[in-house]
C-alpha cells in the first residue's frame, strides 16, 4: 500500500504555515526529495499494527434507557465474563467511559467521538478479566472528562442516586453513580484533577488516585500525560484495596510509571492507626466556597481517628492553597497539547499508542461546536497561553510543581498522612438545560480547590466517606507518601471500622 502524497497546494499551505516564503520551484524540488521517506511511510503502513491480543469473548452491549437506567450513569450494558478463578472472582466491575474496551463502544462523553469501536482492552481491563472480574459495561462521563460536575456529558446529566437532580460530581459520573446505586460491585474512575475523588466524595464511596504512574494508564484515554491517573471506585475499603492490588504495577508500556512500587494493600486494612501521625491541612478548610458542616463533619473525623490511637496535629501549610493555580496551566495548556491539537496521544513517549483512538478522535476539528462549555472555556485559555506566552507558564508551573511535591513531602516526612475535606461543598443541584454560562462553568470546576494539587504533584490521596450533612454524604480525603498507598488504607479502614459513616 501507499500513503497519499501531498499536492502542491497542501504544501504550499504547510510552507507557510511555518513561516518560510518559497518559490513554487522551490517547493516542487523539496517535492521531489521527500520522497524517499514517503517510501518508508508506504512500508509501515503496510505492516500490521503491534498491539496487545484481545482475550476475552464479549459482544458489543447496548445502551439502556428507562428505569434500566435511571441516574443516566450507564454508556453500554456488557457482559464480559473474566478468568475462572482470581481474587476478582464474582465482582462485576464497571470502567469509565475514557476506557478502551474491544469491540465495545466508547465515547468519552463526547458526541464527536461517537461510533468509536476500541480494538484493544486497556492493560487494567485485561488485569482485572485475569483477575476473574466480570466486566458489567461501560460508565457515562463527563465530555471528554473535563468537568468535576455531572451535566457536561453528551448524553445528558447523571443524577446522584442520593438525591435526584442532583450532581454526583465527575468526570466520572456514571462509575460513582452506579456503585453508590448498588449496580455494580465497583468501578474504575479516572483523575486529572479530582474526577475520582470529587464523585466519591458526592457519593458516599471510597476513592482511590493512587501515586501517579502506579496504575498503568494503557489504553485510557489521556488529558495530559503527567496529571493522567486512573483507580478504583469502591462503597468499601476492603474491595478498594482488593482492586488496587489487581490494578496495579508496572506494564512496560505506560511512559508515567517510573518503577512503580506495588504491595499487597489488603494487608494494611487491620492494621490501624495506634502511633500513625497525621496532620490537618488548616488551608485545606479555608477554600471560599467551603461549607461549615462539611468542614465540621471532616474535623469530627479527624477526632474519631485520634481517639483510635493516631496522633492527630493541625498544620499549616500555606503553599496548598497555590495548588489549584500551579495546576491550572499544566492542565490547561496541557490538554489543549497532548488531547486536543495532539489527538489525545501526543508525541515523545514510548509506549502503547492506540491509533484507532487517535484517528477517531481527530474528528473533533469538524464538530468543534459540539464540544461541551466547560472543554471549550480550558481549550480558550490553553490555546490563549500556548499562543501568546510559548508554553511559559505550562513550563513555570512544572517548575512549581516540583516546589509543592517538596513542601508536602516535607510534612510527610513528620506525619504519614495529611487530612483535609475532599471537596469544599454537598452535592449541589445539577444546572438546568438553558442555565447561564457562569452557574455552569461554576458546576463544573468548583471542587477542584483540594483534590487538583496532589494530581499535579502525583501523591496518592483517597476520598473516605465521613458523615452526611442534609441528608447528602462529605468526604474526607486523606493523602499519603509517594507508594505508600498500604497507610492510607489501613487508616481508612480503622475509620470504616469504627462506626457507619452515615449515622456520624
Amino acid at each position: 500500500m501507499t500513503v497519499k502524497r501531498p499536492t502542491f497546494a497542501q504544501m504550499s499551505d504547510i510552507v507557510e504555515g511555518l513561516g518560510m516564503s518559497l518559490s513554487e520551484e522551490r517547493i516542487r524540488e523539496f517535492m521531489v526529495e521527500m520522497e524517499g521517506s514517503m517510501g518508508a511511510y508506504d512500508l509501515v503502513d503496510s505492516l500490521p499494527d503491534y498491539i496487545p491480543v484481545v482475550k476475552y469473548p464479549r459482544t458489543p452491549g447496548y445502551r439502556p434507557t428507562g428505569e434500566e437506567n435511571k441516574y443516566n450513569a450507564w454508556h453500554v450494558k456488557s457482559e464480559i465474563k473474566g478468568a475462572g478463578k482470581g481474587k476478582l472472582k464474582g465482582k462485576t466491575i464497571v470502567v469509565k467511559d475514557n476506557i478502551c474496551v474491544a469491540g465495545v463502544a466508547m465515547m468519552n462523553g463526547s458526541s464527536t467521538l461517537e461510533g468509536y469501536v476500541p480494538n484493544i482492552d486497556a492493560t487494567i481491563v485485561t488485569r482485572m478479566l485475569d483477575a476473574g472480574a466480570t466486566i458489567a459495561g461501560k460508565s457515562h462521563c463527563e465530555l471528554f472528562c473535563l468537568s468535576g460536575g455531572s451535566h457536561t456529558g453528551s448524553q445528558g446529566p447523571v443524577h446522584n442516586p442520593w438525591r435526584h437532580g442532583h450532581t454526583t460530581g465527575g468526570s466520572s459520573s456514571g462509575s460513582a453513580a452506579l456503585v453508590a446505586a448498588g449496580e455494580v460491585d465497583m468501578a474504575i474512575g479516572g483523575d486529572q484533577g479530582g474526577s475520582i475523588r470529587m464523585p466519591s466524595a458526592l457519593c458516599g464511596l471510597y476513592g482511590m488516585k493512587a501515586t501517579h504512574g502506579l496504575v498503568p494508564y494503557t489504553g485510557v484515554m489521556p488529558i495530559e500525560s503527567t496529571i493522567d491517573h486512573v483507580g478504583p471506585m469502591t462503597s468499601s475499603v476492603a474491595d478498594n484495596a482488593l482492586l488496587l492490588e489487581v490494578i496495579a504495577g508496572a506494564d512496560g508500556l505506560d511512559p508515567r510509571q517510573y518503577a512503580p512500587v506495588t504491595a499487597n494493600y489488603t494487608d494494611a486494612l487491620k492494621r490501624g492507626v495506634k502511633g500513625m501521625k497525621i496532620a490537618v491541612i488548616k488551608e485545606g478548610f479555608t477554600l471560599p466556597n467551603m461549607e461549615a458542616d462539611v468542614a465540621a463533619k471532616v474535623k469530627a473525623a479527624a477526632k474519631a481517628l485520634k481517639k483510635l490511637g493516631a496522633e492527630v496535629t493541625e498544620i499549616s501549610l500555606p503553599e496548598h492553597a497555590w495548588g489549584a493555580a500551579i495546576w491550572s496551566p499544566v492542565a490547561l495548556e496541557g490538554l489543549q497539547a497532548q488531547m486536543m491539537h495532539g489527538n489525545g496521544m501526543g508525541f515523545n513517549w514510548k509506549g502503547l499508542y492506540t491509533t484507532s483512538l487517535l484517528d477517531a478522535h481527530a474528528a473533533w476539528r469538524e464538530r468543534a461546536n459540539e464540544l461541551s462549555d466547560s472543554l471549550k472555556l480550558s481549550m480558550f485559555i490553553g490555546q490563549y497561553f500556548l499562543t501568546h506566552y510559548r508554553g511559559h507558564y505550562y513550563a513555570k508551573a512544572q517548575n512549581l510543581a516540583r516546589m509543592l511535591k517538596v513542601k508536602y513531602d516535607e510534612a510527610l516526612a513528620k506525619y504519614d498522612l495529611l487530612l483535609m475535606p475532599t471537596v469544599p461543598i454537598k452535592a449541589a443541584p445539577i444546572p438546568p438545560a438553558d442555565a447561564p454560562l457562569a452557574l455552569y462553568l461554576q458546576r463544573a470546576f468548583e471542587l477542584i480547590g483540594n483534590t487538583a494539587p496532589f494530581d499535579v504533584t502525583g501523591h496518592p490521596a483517597m476520598s473516605v466517606p465521613c458523615g452526611l450533612g442534609d441528608g447528602l454524604p462529605i468526604g474526607m480525603m486523606l493523602v499519603g507518601k509517594f507508594y505508600d498507598e498500604s497507610t492510607i488504607y489501613a487508616a481508612a479502614a480503622a475509620f470504616e471500622a469504627s462506626g457507619d459513616w452515615k449515622k456520624r
